[in-house]
């Protein structure tokens, strides 16, 4: 038995089994909705092993379109994006649609295999909705591009690709694992920060690359320019 908080809010949980990846599955003394309210007094922001100075407020943490509690980590790509952007790229003729991926710990977990193809890392759920999938398609349809706002979006929109440029509305856990080779189907451009090395969005923006040589140009180049690396650094347009 595992019990978090204190005196004032406190849960408790029991362990029922463990993952492929090593991580364990809790069942929590209370429903979803309390459990949530109770974790977001008791909790802190998850952050990134390299981020050492406690966040006292979760905001600087978080998109302005995140709508659902769920993941351990932000998809940083999505930090650089403020409200007012988001009107002004609608006012052009951009049409946004909005996916969930909840990620989870193993974004953080190194790749220590010789074998990449044998990392665990791990499943995480996701959701496209009905309405997104249709304003995806008709970007297609239109003889548009997709922009995908980080790996996240990417792996998301991989996994619900049924075809070349066309996606369904789908939800559950993907365990999609995108390395070198890998034929993008949903995604034909991609925003994305700097990544850890031994990352498996490192390994993933490699793959929409087609290869290491042209990101190991890329961040040689940001590291000459002096550019911010990781969570609250800088973006790269990916076409």
């Amino acid at each position: 038995m595992l019990a978090f908080g204190g005196e004032g809010v406190s849960v408790t949980a029991r362990a029922e089994g463990r993952n492929q990846d090593g991580s364990f599955r809790l069942r929590f003394d209370r429903p979803r909705g309390d459990l949530l309210m109770a974790l977001d007094t008791i909790g802190e922001v998850p952050l990134p092993p390299y981020i050492k100075t406690k966040l006292t407020d979760d905001r600087p943490y978080q998109t302005v379109y995140a709508r659902e509690p769920g993941s351990v980590a932000a998809p940083t790509a999505g930090l650089h994006f403020t409200e007012r952007l988001l009107d002004e790229l609608q006012s052009k003729g951009i049409h946004i649609a909005r996916i969930t991926l909840h990620v989870g710990w193993s974004t953080f977990k190194p790749i220590s295999s010789e074998i990449v193809e044998r990392h665990q890392i791990g499943e995480e759920f996701y959701r496209v909705p009905p309405e997104a999938a249709e304003t995806i398609n008709a970007a297609w349809q239109r003889g548009n591009k997709v922009v995908a706002v980080g790996t996240t979006a990417t792996r998301t929109l991989e996994t619900v690709a049924v075809d070349f440029h066309r996606v369904v509305a789908d939800e559950g856990w993907t365990g999609l694992f995108i390395t070198v080779g890998h034929p993008f189907k949903a995604v034909d451009a991609l925003i994305t920060n700097f990544h850890l090395p031994r990352s498996s969005n490192l390994l993933l923006v490699a793959a929409f690359c087609g290869g290491m040589e042209l990101v190991r140009k890329a961040y040689s180049e940001a590291i000459r320019l002096r550019y911010r690396f990781y969570s609250f650094g800088d973006a790269m347009l990916i076409l």
